[in-house]
């Protein structure tokens, strides 16, 4: 099993920037996929920046389109840690951001961290 924490989330203007960080525990070799998503109030749970790959040199990442040009998705094999650096942000990426790490027989969510963009 595996178990992930986040964090990193917070309050932040228009057109700022915050990075959210998750390390993972356990049987990381087990790992073959690694996001975040996000949800925001009313609306479904969506992707939004993830690998197809765990925590070993591979492919390149998959972004929403929403999110292509301002946020970049890094991973530090060595901390087993994902990070999400979210520049240019809007109102609308308001949202709880979720880290999720998956195997062949398993998904694992964190606990979410608030994410705010306001004025």
């Amino acid at each position: 099993q595996v178990h992930v924490v986040e964090s990193g989330g917070g309050l932040v203007r228009p057109g700022g920037s915050l990075r959210l960080s998750c390390v993972a525990s356990g049987s990381i070799s087990s790992i073959y996929a690694l996001g975040w998503y996000r949800q925001a109030p009313g609306k479904q749970r969506e992707l939004v920046a993830g690998f197809t790959s765990g925590f070993t040199s591979g492919n390149s990442p998959n972004y929403a389109d929403s999110v292509k040009g301002r946020f970049t998705i890094s991973r530090d094999n060595a901390k087993n840690t994902v990070y999400l650096q979210m520049n240019s942000l809007k109102p609308e990426d308001t949202a709880v951001y979720y880290c999720y790490v998956g195997g062949i027989s398993f998904g694992s969510w964190g606990q979410g961290t608030q994410v705010t963009v306001s004025s």
